[in-house]
C-alpha cells in the first residue's frame, strides 16, 4: 500500500475513532429508580426508548418503592422515580421531591395469593390463612413495601390482620416475597399478579385480594434531575402506546 494511502486511512481511522469517543462521552445517562415489580417490563423498555432517543442510555435502580423514596431523599442520583403506590409518590411530593406537575399513572395491577406449586391446599378465601395449615406467610414489610401495606389493608379491612399477623414473614421487597413461596419456605404469601405470572410452574395462584384502593403505579421526574428535559420524555413515554404494549405483555393493566 502507498505511503500516502496508508497515512489516509489511519488519519480515517483516527478520525472515526474520536468521534466515536466523543458521541460515547456526550451520551445522557438517565437514571430511571424504579420498583421491584417493574423489573422485568421496564429492562424490556429501555432498548425501545433509546432506540427513540439516541445518544441515551438508560440506567436502572431496582427496589422497594419506600427504599427507593429514602435514597432519592438521601440525594442519591436518580432522574425518574415510579412507584408501586400512591403512597410513596405522595411522599416524595411532600418532599418536594418531584415534580408534581408532571406526575403520571401508568400501569396497574392486582394483589393476589400464592401457595408452593406442589401445595395440596389452596385457600378459596381469605379467612381460610387464618387456619392451622397455614402456618408462615410471607407479606412485604408495610412500612416500606407498597404490596405489604395493600395486604395489611386488605387484611384489616376483612377483620383478619390480628389472626395472620403473628404468621407474617416480612420480605423486602415482593421478588423475595414471591421467592419464599417458590422455594415453599412458606405455605403463601401475596404478590402482585404480574410476580406471580412470572413463575407459573413454581407459584400457584389462589385468589384474587380485592384491595379498597386500585393498585395503580405512578412515575414523575426527580426536581435535582439534571436531565429534566429527557426524564420528562421517560414519563411521557411510559403512556405511550408502544410502552404501554410492554407492560401488557407482562401483564400490567392501563392505568
Amino acid at each position: 500500500m502507498p505511503v500516502t494511502a496508508r497515512r489516509l486511512l489511519v488519519r480515517t481511522a483516527a478520525l472515526l475513532l474520536a468521534a466515536t469517543l466523543s458521541l460515547a462521552s456526550h451520551a445522557a445517562v438517565l437514571t430511571v429508580s424504579a420498583a421491584t415489580s417493574l423489573t422485568h417490563a421496564f429492562r424490556e423498555l429501555g432498548p425501545v426508548f433509546e432506540a427513540l432517543h439516541p445518544g441515551t442510555q438508560l440506567q436502572f435502580n431496582f427496589a422497594a418503592s419506600g427504599a427507593l423514596l429514602q435514597q432519592i431523599a438521601k440525594g442519591a442520583p436518580a432522574d425518574v422515580f415510579a412507584s408501586a403506590d400512591q403512597e410513596t409518590m405522595n411522599q416524595a411530593q411532600a418532599q418536594n421531591l418531584i415534580k408534581t406537575a408532571a406526575r403520571r399513572d401508568f400501569a396497574a395491577n392486582a394483589l393476589v395469593v400464592v401457595v408452593p406449586a406442589a401445595s395440596r391446599q389452596l385457600p378459596k378465601a381469605l379467612v381460610e390463612l387464618t387456619q392451622p395449615g397455614y402456618a408462615r406467610i410471607v407479606i412485604g414489610l408495610p412500612a416500606s413495601v407498597p404490596v405489604g401495606r395493600y395486604t395489611r389493608g386488605v387484611l384489616q379491612a376483612a377483620g383478619l390482620w390480628g389472626a395472620i399477623e403473628p404468621k407474617m414473614i416480612g420480605a423486602n421487597n415482593v421478588r423475595q416475597a414471591l421467592d419464599y413461596v417458590a422455594r415453599a419456605e412458606v405455605d403463601a404469601g401475596f404478590v402482585y399478579a404480574t410476580d406471580a405470572a412470572l413463575m407459573p410452574d413454581k407459584v400457584k395462584v389462589a385468589l384474587v385480594a380485592p384491595t379498597a384502593t386500585p393498585i395503580r403505579y405512578p412515575a414523575a421526574p426527580v426536581a435535582a434531575s439534571a436531565h429534566a428535559d429527557l426524564a420528562q420524555k421517560f414519563v411521557d413515554f411510559l403512556t405511550s402506546a408502544p410502552a404501554q404494549a410492554v407492560l401488557a405483555k407482562h401483564g400490567f393493566g392501563r392505568p
